[in-house]
This record gives C-alpha cells, structure tokens and sequence, in this order.
C-alpha cells in the first residue's frame, strides 16, 4: 500500500513538473488580433499597434500589459480573448486594464516640434531579431510625414528576463537622410490629475503613479541623464493627452536610447510609488553597452 502511494505520488510530481511553464522573455507579430506586436519577459508585458488598425485612434503608444504570474501569458491571452475569455479581465493571471488610445501610453517617442509632440501612425514592418529564454530583440518601423518632410523610425526593443523595464533603442531619419540633433519627447501617459507625478533628472528618469482598478500602478521611462535636454509636463486638458515627458536629440548616428517599464501593485513586488522610485533609481544604464 505504501508502495502504491509513493508510486502515484512521484506520478504525481512528474506530471506537474512536465506541465510547469519556465520563465522566459519572448515576443512575436499577432496577425490574429488586428497585427500586434507583443513582447514580455517574467514581470512585464507590452504591445503595439500594427497595420490593421491605421484608421484607428490607436497609434505609436505602448500598451502595458499587466501580469502577476512569471510565466509567459501572450500567446495564451490572445487564444483565450479569441475565444472569448477576454484579456480585459483579470482571470488570475493578470490583464489589460491600461488606456493608450493615440497616447505615448509608456514609453512611446514623439517628434518635439515648436513645443508640440509630432507622433506617428502605427508601425508599418516589424522583424524579430532574437527570441530566447535570456533576452527577445524586436525592430518596428514606423513612417510619417510633417509639414512637407518625411520621418523614419526604427525602433529597437530588447527585454531581458528579470527586468521591470525594456530597452529602446530607435533610429531616425528625415527624408531619407540620417536625422542628427532632431528633437524628441519621450515618456508615460498621465491618465488623471490625481495620478502623481515624480521625477529625476539627475537619474534620468519620470514617473507616473496611479490608482488602477482596486490596486495601483508605476510607470516610468529612464535615460542617460546626460541626454536630456529638459523635462516637459505635457497638458492639453483632454482625454489621454497629459504626459510627463523627457526631451532629449538624436545624437550622431540619428539615435536616442532609454528604458521604460512599469510595476504594479497587484504583481506583489512593487507596492508603493516610493518602492518604485527606489527602483527606476537603482536601475542599471546599458546605453553604452548594448
């Protein structure tokens, strides 16, 4: 009889030890939901907007994607939202409760023209350059037009397992030519007045802290603090308009690079807006490295 249990209960083990997903980062093209781009790694997840949806309000922000569970979600999201189980309610695993419509949601850029932000349509191309256990690399592309000129961006994103926050790193060009010095705005969506804002610039980074559905929610885009020209609050008094903002330039390869991220309340890591400031603070600069 003993013999019996401890035969049904390594049985046991061996099932749930073969059906445990490992953490990993990963990122892939959604064709099946209106061409996405999503990426995640063990703590965070995000997309973009894709081709289908060129004549919707969505754009070139980023959408977080909010998780609790440190296995991969993406494919299984999408398959059950197809399905029915919508992404837009938290089943346990985490969801999508972040509003982006043609914000710069977190971490989106904007051209920074005549003090205005000049944003993009939706990335047009998309290539995966990487996608392992370690770290996903992902360029989107993305074309627009501005009083006469023609804008290019390639937006590389990378993610490595164990971060809160993704690396951007995106070139510019202006009609067809590398865009030297070209102003930028950078940053996180503020959804309401409420929301606190903090900041700093000798760390490089802004930060939106929000109440969100009973928990609450980080935000946050990072850079070398040698870049930024200038902190801009960003305030229209419309719907999805407010932005708290880092200006900074191309520099001479046409590029800027920074981080963005987010941590959220419910996951159980980051509680408070002072835990997550602590760790935008702390967080290591990679832009000479990568």
């Amino acid at each position: 009889m003993k013999r019996l249990i401890l035969i049904t209960l390594l049985a046991t083990i061996s099932l749930a030890t073969a059906g445990a997903v490992e953490p990993k980062t990963f990122c892939r093209f959604v064709p099946e939901r209106s061409d996405d781009f999503a990426w995640e790694n063990d703590k965070i997840a995000f997309r973009a907007y894709g081709p289908a949806l060129s004549a919707s309000a969505e754009n070139s922000g980023i959408d977080c994607w909010l998780k609790r569970v440190d296995c991969p979600i993406i494919n299984k999201w999408y398959k059950e939202n197809a399905e029915g189980k919508s992404y837009h309610k938290d089943h346990g695993e985490g969801y999508d409760p972040y509003k982006v419509g043609a914000s710069r949601g977190c971490g989106g850029v904007a051209l920074w023209l005549d003090g205005k932000m000049v944003i993009s349509n939706v990335f047009r191309e998309w290539k995966v350059v990487k996608s392992s256990k370690e770290e996903s690399v992902f360029v989107l592309t993305y074309y627009w037009k501005h009083d006469g000129d023609s804008y290019k961006e390639d937006k590389k994103i990378s993610i490595k397992l164990g971060d809160r926050l993704f690396k951007t790193e995106s070139t510019f060009w202006k009609n067809d030519n590398i865009a030297i010095g070209l102003p930028i705005a950078v940053g996180v969506l503020r959804h309401k007045k409420s929301n606190k804002l903090s900041k700093n610039l000798d760390k490089g980074w802004v930060s939106v802290w929000e109440k969100l559905d009973g928990s609450e929610l980080g935000t946050g885009v990072l850079m070398d603090p040698s870049r930024i020209e200038k902190h801009e609050l960003y305030v229209t008094g419309k719907k999805l308009e407010d932005h708290t903002l880092l200006i900074t330039k191309t520099d001479k390869n046409g590029q800027v690079q920074f981080y963005a991220g987010y941590g959220w309340k419910k996951a159980g890591e980051i509680n408070t807006a002072a835990e997550w400031e602590v760790y935008l603070n702390g967080f290591r600069h990679q832009t000479d490295s990568n």
